[in-house]
């Protein structure tokens, strides 16, 4: 090595040169991508994209100024349609009224700030979080922006439009800015307590207080103002009058926090604040042009708008969906017939409105009638009876969910059985045939043990030894409630909600099999629907089409796939035509002289203490749910009906309901039709056995006039076929033939009844007893 070689070798550490051509081995890790995205260019590359944000935003706040006001500017009329085309109703003026915001009280002021923006008298006038997060999920899909101060409420309230685009929300970002720096506090503030809208049709502050609590702005107590306060995160939902068990929970939720903020902002004395209890807002007073069944329609077509709005993404929630429907500009067009319209409302006043008489009977004051009546073919409502009067009953009695359904649930028990191919305890299929133990009040077992339920039946009367098709018949719930063991009640609470029922909630535990779950009439109408239709899912859809300038609402098919067997859904059709014909409606149905041979099924339903009472009946053609509810015409709660519109004793589905059903159904059939019914469990199947009771009936089954067979032309008990399943191996064939019904049955029908316990019976569900 020479010494100019050593010295470089010195003065590299002693380290050879490389060849020329190779990379030395401390740089072998550097690949072309490292050297592509180093610390210094990606940090350069996020200040530069930074600086371009800066810029393109101080663009846009130099370019967009404060608009004119369009809010009112913007409002129309919608107009409603009935099924022809013929106008129903045609919204009226907005109800507003602007007050200065020094006649609200400070107090009252201050709940509205301490709900939306605590922050609101320091803050900038815009929530930059909130902000990006609503343009994140406005460009991903998501929806909801949440997190908005009240001036950027304002804004869009007043300024702007509800659309979710991000357009919109920039927009109403820079205004904010450019607003909160040109106006006052008290300015915007007055602004958004003046042009919010707060359910009732109220906008603004004095009318909501006016709709709400019949007071004026400046009269408002601090406890009124934070109810108020509340309202505008969802008007509907937390509307007193309208509300759910849920909503109303909710409303107070929020109320408390409302003014457990302004405690913590020393707005309010913590003594006073705990001394203060929820002030309940007085009943609605609803708009002119509203009376009748209009306001029933309207209210029940703007629900179902705005539920689309929000479905199709249009509208972020309720709330916004609602103040589009509001601004106007929308033909909506329902459903529903105008002959049958007018048909059903006299079917209840014939049958039912002029038969009441509260000056000779208290109770006749505390009821209510509810009824949906709709195409199965279609899903399309074409009659809906919300109340005796929009303006004087608030509540529409159609689509009310809190009163139970009752023995109206006893088909879903039924149908779950069949398309689940159950079987009884004692491995026996679960037919119209089956025979089940009908003593009232029998504890209920589960593989061999009690589960603690034993309903009494209808005035604690006893059959002993019965069918399912004659339990069905004369709606026996210790048959009943056993068969939802039977089939497990997990499966049972599927079924229901496979049919068109709400389940959320609907815990699957025994009382349930009474119907004790809370049901509409529309909802009722609904699952029936299906069954009409061989088990294919049918929506209630009251909505026929809606036309807006700036916009298009879609409404999905209201026919959707199969949802349970058609022969499930064709058995329990076939069974409930033996209610009608030999069951607890066949007074109001069977003997009505208007039905010309038409064929029906249904089930009639009376809940515990005969708060409520119901038919559900269909034809090929058509389903009609009419439900009679007892309301107390002051409070609102829920109160009994015994002897109301002069009946004996009880208010039973089989009366005033079967016979409201019955006046329509056959005031409106173009032709007599029948079931085209896929089962081989045959059709109304009387038993083969007289009944054993405790108390005997009044006439046995025996004794019964035989019925024509809807689908075959035959004798009700002449079964078209033999049960869909055969015992297991080793158990006794017991399954009815097919001879005439004069001739003694070789063999009884299939036994399915679970050991009687010991014990003879148990106590039965207070609150959860079906009667009927």
């Amino acid at each position: 090595m020479g010494r100019a070689e050593e010295r470089r070798a010195r003065q590299r550490g002693g380290r050879r040169a490389a060849p020329r051509g190779r990379r030395p081995s401390g740089t072998a890790g550097r690949s072309g991508i490292r050297r592509l995205f180093t610390w210094k260019k990606i940090l350069g590359t996020f200040f530069g994209l930074c600086m371009l944000g800066m810029g393109a935003f101080i663009v846009l706040y130099m370019v967009i100024g404060i608009p004119e006001g369009n809010a009112d500017a913007e409002w129309q009329s919608n107009v409603y349609e009935y099924s022809d085309g013929s106008i129903m109703a045609r919204t009226g003026e907005r109800n507003r009224e602007i007050v200065d915001l020094a006649k609200v009280p400070k107090d009252v002021q201050r709940a509205f700030v301490a709900a939306e923006n605590k922050s609101f008298y320091k803050d900038s006038g815009v929530d930059l979080k909130g902000t990006a997060r609503g343009l994140l999920n406005t460009v991903s899909g998501k929806g909801a922006q949440g997190g908005s101060t009240i001036t950027q409420q304002y804004v869009k309230n007043y300024y702007l439009t509800q659309e979710q685009t991000v357009t919109r929300k920039l927009k109403e970002l820079v205004i904010s800015l450019k607003l909160d720096r040109e106006k006052s506090k008290d300015y915007i503030l007055a602004g958004y307590i003046n042009t919010s809208f707060y359910g009732r049709g109220a906008y603004g502050v004095q009318a909501a207080a006016r709709a709400y609590y019949r007071v004026d702005a400046e009269d408002l107590t601090v406890e009124q103002g934070a109810y108020l306060a509340a309202l505008l995160q969802a008007p509907n939902q937390y509307d007193w009058a309208i509300a759910s068990d849920t909503g109303k929970k909710l409303v107070q939720e929020r109320w408390n926090y409302v003014l457990d903020n302004m405690v913590e902002q020393k707005w309010l004395d913590r003594a006073d604040r705990q001394g203060m209890e929820f002030p309940v807002p007085e009943e609605p007073r609803p708009a002119p042009g509203m009376e009748g069944q209009t306001g029933y329609l309207v209210e029940a077509a703007n629900a179902a708008v705005e539920r689309q709005l929000v479905a199709q993404g249009t509208a972020e929630d309720m709330k916004q969906a609602d103040a589009m429907l509001d601004l106007g500009g929308y033909t909506i067009t329902l459903n529903i017939d105008k002959k049958k319209q007018k048909a059903l409302e006299e079917a209840v006043r014939t049958e039912l409105t002029s038969k009441l008489d509260p000056k000779k009977r208290e109770v006749d004051a505390d009821v209510q009638a509810g009824a949906v009546s709709m195409d199965p073919k279609t899903g399309a409502v074409l009659a809906m009876y919300g109340g005796v009067d929009y303006v004087k009953h608030y509540r529409n009695n159609a689509t009310r969910d809190d009163y139970q359904a009752a023995s109206t649930f006893k088909p879903v028990i039924l149908a779950a059985a069949v398309d689940q191919d159950a079987e009884t305890q004692d491995g026996v299929p679960i037919t119209a045939n089956t025979l089940y133990d009908g003593t009232s009040e029998r504890p209920v077992m589960d593989g061999g043990k009690k589960v603690g339920f034993a309903p009494p039946n209808e005035d604690d009367r006893s059959y002993g030894d019965i069918t399912v098709q004659e339990a069905m018949n004369k709606s026996v719930n210790s048959v009943f409630a056993q068969m939802g063991i039977d089939v497990g009640m997990t499966e049972v609470v599927e079924t229901a909600g496979e049919l068109g029922m709400e389940t959320e909630g609907m815990e699957a535990v025994p009382a349930q099999t009474l119907g004790s779950m809370g049901a509409s009439p529309l909802e009722m109408a609904g699952v029936y629907a299906t069954l009409d239709n061989h088990g294919k899912k049918v929506t209630p859809a009251i909505v026929k089409s809606v036309e807006h300038k700036d916009r298009v609402v879609e409404f999905p098919d209201p026919i959707g796939e199969q949802v349970i067997s058609r022969e499930a859904a064709d058995t329990v059709t076939s069974v409930l035509t033996g209610v009608v014909d030999d069951g607890t409606a066949k007074a109001s149905v069977r003997e009505n002289p208007l039905r010309n041979g038409q064929q029906v099924a249904g089930k009639t339903g009376t809940s515990d203490n005969n708060r409520s009472a119901w038919f559900t009946g269909f034809t090929p053609e058509l389903v009609t749910s009419v439900g009679l509810f007892g309301e107390d015409a002051k409070s609102g709660a829920q109160v009994p009906m015994y002897r109301a519109a002069g009946v004996d004793y009880r208010v039973n589905g089989g009366g005033p309901p079967a016979a409201i059903w019955a006046a329509y159904t056959f005031g409106v059939m173009d032709e007599v039709t029948k079931f085209d019914l896929d089962t081989k469990q045959g059709n109304a199947v009387k038993p083969r056995t007289s009944p054993s009771a405790s108390q005997s009936p009044s006439k046995t089954p025996s004794e019964e006039p035989a019925t024509e067979d809807p689908a075959a032309g035959t004798p009700s008990g002449t079964p078209s076929g033999t049960p869909s399943r055969t015992p297991p191996p080793g158990t006794p064939s017991r399954t009815p033939t097919t001879e005439p019904t004069t001739a003694e049955p070789s063999v009884p029908p299939t036994s399915g009844i679970p050991g009687d316990p010991a014990d003879p019976g148990g106590p039965g569900d207070p609150e959860g007893g079906e009667e009927e």
